[in-house]
């Protein structure tokens, strides 16, 4: 089956563009006149399987999905029908795989499709959130409005991941360096001086000893400890999608030092201007919560939100489950609490989440800060060791003469 775009007019004298998917030239002539469409032209689209393949692979960014939204909201609003606003953005579109979804959107939307409905036949491009929120943009008559809404949110969303991103990035490189440094002095250097304390007829220092045995160890086993970690780091992955894996892990990850107060209010923070967002567009507080439960990314915080729409499903609150849990800080359950007797929920989850936007600013600056020092300290400690042990049978040795 090959693909074939087409440009016709309709009964109204306008043009329109799209793809469809047929055996033959023929058989895609008798489709649009089943349309009652007025052809202009027809071509083949020439798309090899491998390509097709590789194409299917790239996956779609969210920065691509802000742009489309934005640009959609734009000719929406615009008064521009949705098949031609969908047709220019996949012209102007370069990524492979969002013109090839494009162009089915347009063409299910064309088979009498909904928009959402259409998005929605791509879970791995548009995810629940902004699938939902369309649905309602649509039902409400406001798509321009909930578009630009959902990709203001998304924005706020990836600048928040890439604030966190950009404070673990350092930290990582700087002990990856390190751990490359500290392996090639104990498998290359230590062996060396070992060679020469052989010809010592003395015993070596305790400290001497200990680097030469994890020399020896690394420098003849090295492929295996190399292999231990990633088997480890594997099995710990594997873990982490059960259940129990992933609450204890989760749980833990939460109470690291420093960096588990700083996911603590990244979670608080997405929690806040997720639900804020949906509740915001008219999506049913029961659908909102089931949303959030997806995006917010811990098992931990997953199982309270599900308390949570237990609770609202029974016509309690959602702040006294919030508050109960001991997860999310006293001020966030209380402002919640406030919101919800006065009517003004999204109101103050949007607080919420610019307060903690801050808040995750200022740990980042905060955590770099102390990172740095701290890991310059861990690795003047491990080199000094080192270079300590190395030299001390020398030093012994020139006391003696």
């Amino acid at each position: 089956m090959s693909t074939f775009k087409y440009t016709a007019k309709n009964k109204d004298s306008k043009t329109v563009a799209g793809k469809i998917s047929a055996d033959n030239k023929s058989a895609v002539i008798e489709e649009l006149r089943k349309r009652k469409l007025t052809i202009v032209s027809v071509k083949e689209i020439k798309d090899s399987k491998s390509k097709s393949k590789s194409i299917s692979r790239k996956r779609v960014k969210p920065d691509e999905i802000v742009i489309f939204s934005r640009q959609l909201a734009t000719m929406v609003d615009a008064g521009l029908p949705i098949i031609q606003a969908l047709n220019a953005l996949e012209e102007q579109t370069t990524h492979p795989m969002f013109k090839r979804v494009l162009g089915t959107v347009e063409s299910d939307i064309q088979h009498g499709s909904s928009l959402s409905a259409a998005f929605a036949k791509h879970p791995n491009v548009f995810d629940s959130l902004f699938i939902n929120m369309v649905k309602v943009g649509e039902t409400g008559g406001v798509l321009s409005t909930v578009l630009d809404r959902v990709s203001g949110y998304m924005e706020k969303t990836l600048k928040l991941q890439r604030k966190v991103k950009s404070a673990l990035i350092y930290p990582s490189v700087v002990v990856g360096m390190s751990a490359i440094i500290t392996v090639i002095l104990l498998v290359k250097v230590v062996p060396t001086f070992a060679g020469i304390y052989d010809s010592f007829d003395s015993e070596l220092p305790p400290m001497t000893q200990t680097l030469i045995f994890v020399s020896d160890v690394l420098k003849n086993y090295l492929l295996f400890v190399i292999g231990g970690v990633v088997l480890l780091v594997f099995l710990l992955a594997k873990w982490h999608k059960t259940d129990s894996g992933a609450k204890i892990i989760d749980g833990y990850i939460l109470k690291m030092p420093m960096f588990g107060e700083l996911l603590r209010k990244v979670a608080v923070s997405r929690f806040s201007r997720t639900l804020a967002t949906l509740i915001q567009s008219g999506v049913p507080i029961l659908e909102s919560l089931d949303i959030v439960e997806k995006s917010i990314g811990n098992r931990v915080l997953e199982l309270v939100i599900q308390d949570v729409k237990n609770n609202v499903r029974e016509g309690e609150s959602i702040a006294t489950p919030l508050e109960r849990s001991g997860v999310f800080p006293p001020m966030v359950t209380r402002m919640i609490a406030i919101g919800e007797k006065s009517g003004q929920m999204e109101k103050m989850l949007l607080k919420i989440s610019e307060f903690y936007d801050d808040q995750v600013d200022a740990a980042v600056e905060g955590l770099t800060s102390i990172i740095e020092p701290l890991i310059i300290g861990v690795l003047g400690i491990v080199i000094g060791f080192i270079v300590i042990a190395l030299f001390l049978p020398i030093i012994s040795i020139t006391n003696i003469i």
